[in-house]
């Protein structure tokens, strides 16, 4: 079950806070947390967690934050031989969590801005042995498409995850994946089409198929998952949880899915799944130290097959 992650890396900076300042104002907040987090890497770390084999494709710098960022991918079982390491400022990304667990992110992308399609050309034997190239759009764009190429010519599949949002994603540079994940603020900026209602998620939706795209998967939050391929379509109810904490779970939702997936070939199965163990991970605070690993999912959910 080997899975290749391309994509970033962060330090997160989370601020625990019970209002956001207003200009000029200094506030107290009465919790801090510092973790490892970026997109890619939450991805990739929960997947591992779970039990894939995992191939992380990213660049740290040459900060302190770097030894700490490639020491919790080897800790988690994950291949960092691709983990490369450029001049200047690792990926941080300050967060702030209000009391209503509502999340405000700021990246700084850092390293992450220096991975290119000659990166992935120099990860290419390995990438070739993995069966689900799994994307972010914290990295370059041409980075994006080059991998996306790759896939396509290797016959390996691709689930891209659009976030952060970029209005200036080609959709014609990546209708080959098999996989798309936005949530409902991406969608919209993706199609430039309301979401308000499930029509509307619909007719977004297709938008993506109507590119080439072979699956479109929403994520709704708390309205849950929808998911479609063109000739079947589905509504997954949102699991009901006492959040603390939601950031870092649309993250939980994708690294679960592909691991799943790579598994079972079954996404129905595997979006079932994800949305057990993002709901589960909101429980927590922090972003991956609010992911389960394989025996404590289990231990919650029984009836699940990972």
């Amino acid at each position: 079950m080997s899975i290749a992650v391309i994509g970033s890396n962060m330090v997160d900076l989370i601020s625990y806070i019970t209002r956001m300042p207003e200009e000029g104002e200094t506030i107290e907040a009465p919790d801090f947390r510092l973790g490892c987090g970026g997109k890619g890497a939450n991805q990739a770390i929960v997947a591992a967690r779970l039990g894939s084999e995992v191939v992380m494709v990213t660049r740290v710098g040459d900060d302190l934050f770097a030894e700490n960022t490639i020491r919790n991918f080897a800790e988690n079982g994950i291949d960092t031989t691709h983990v490369l390491r450029t001049e200047g400022s690792s990926g941080v990304a300050p967060i702030f969590v209000d009391q209503q667990s509502h999340n405000s992110i700021i990246i700084v992308k850092g390293a992450n801005n220096q991975l290119s399609a000659d990166d992935i050309e120099a990860a290419a034997d390995r990438i070739k042995e993995c069966k689900l190239i799994v994307l972010q759009l914290e990295i370059p764009l041409e980075t994006v498409y080059a991998a996306v190429a790759f896939g396509k010519e290797h016959g390996i599949p691709v689930l891209l995850n659009p976030a952060p949002a970029a209005p200036d994603l080609v959709l014609d540079r990546v209708k080959s994946c098999d996989f798309i994940v936005p949530n409902e603020t991406e969608l919209s900026l993706l199609t430039g089409m309301p979401v308000e209602s499930e029509d509307d998620i619909r007719n977004a939706a297709a938008v993506l198929l109507n590119v080439g795209i072979k699956n479109v998967i929403v994520t709704l939050g708390s309205r849950g998952v929808y998911w479609t391929d063109g000739e079947r379509e589905e509504f997954f109810a949102a699991t009901k949880v006492q959040a603390r904490d939601t950031t870092g779970a649309g993250d939980a939702f994708i690294g679960c899915f592909s691991h799943v997936w790579v598994k079972t070939g079954d996404i129905a199965k595997s979006l079932e799944a994800a949305g057990l163990y993002a709901g589960d991970s909101v429980t927590r605070l922090g972003t991956q130290t609010s992911y389960a690993n394989a025996q404590e999912f289990k231990a919650k959910y029984p009836e699940v097959d990972l």
